[in-house]
C-alpha cells in the first residue's frame, strides 16, 4: 500500500454462543463444512465440501462434486482454541488470487466467558491490498459474513447476540 491508497472499514462481527471456546472454535474451523452455504463458492463444480486444513499453512478450499478443488487462502496462524487467521484469495472476479500480497485476511478470536458460553469476535480486513476491486469485495463480504456466522452459531447450538 502506498501513501495515495486509502484504508477500507474492516468488516466486524461479535456474538455469543452457548458453548465451551473449544467447540466453537472447532465448529468454526474443522466444522466449517456444516455451516458453509452451499451457493458460497467460485469453483465451476457445485460445492461438495469446504475444507479448513487444521494447521498454520493449511488450505482453506472447495471440493466440487467432481472431485475438483478450488483454493480460497492459506491459514496464517493456528492457535487452538484461541483463535484462527486466514488469507481471503478470493480476487475481485470471485476467483482464487495466487499472491497473498493481494489479499485481504480474516481473524475470528475465541474468549470465555463461562466454561459453556464462547464470545466469537470477526474481523475481516486489508481490502485495499485487493486494489480496485477492494472496496467491492468489501461491500459483497460485508453482509455474506453476518449470514454465514448466523449459521455458524446455529451449527454450535443455542445462541444470542453479544453486547456491543
Amino acid at each position: 500500500m502506498n501513501a495515495t491508497d486509502s484504508l477500507i472499514a474492516p468488516v466486524r462481527h461479535a456474538l455469543v454462543v452457548e458453548v465451551p471456546r473449544e467447540r466453537a472454535f472447532d465448529v468454526f474451523t474443522k466444522g466449517i463444512d456444516r455451516w458453509w452455504f452451499r451457493d458460497h463458492h467460485i469453483g465451476k463444480q457445485p460445492l461438495q465440501q469446504v475444507v479448513m486444513e487444521p494447521r498454520t499453512g493449511g488450505r482453506l478450499y472447495e471440493r466440487g462434486v467432481d472431485g475438483s478443488e478450488c483454493d480460497w487462502g492459506r491459514v496464517l496462524t493456528w492457535d487452538p482454541p484461541s483463535s484462527v487467521r486466514v488469507s481471503w484469495q478470493i480476487n475481485g472476479e470471485w476467483q482464487f488470487e495466487p499472491d497473498p500480497s493481494r489479499c485481504s485476511e480474516f481473524e475470528v478470536r475465541f474468549f470465555a466467558e463461562s466454561p459453556t458460553r464462547t464470545r466469537v469476535e470477526f474481523e475481516h480486513r486489508g481490502f485495499e491490498r485487493h486494489g480496485a476491486a477492494g472496496q467491492a469485495i468489501h461491500d459483497a463480504v460485508t453482509g455474506g459474513w453476518g449470514a454465514l456466522l448466523a449459521a455458524f452459531a446455529t451449527a454450535t447450538g443455542p445462541v444470542r447476540e453479544a453486547q456491543a
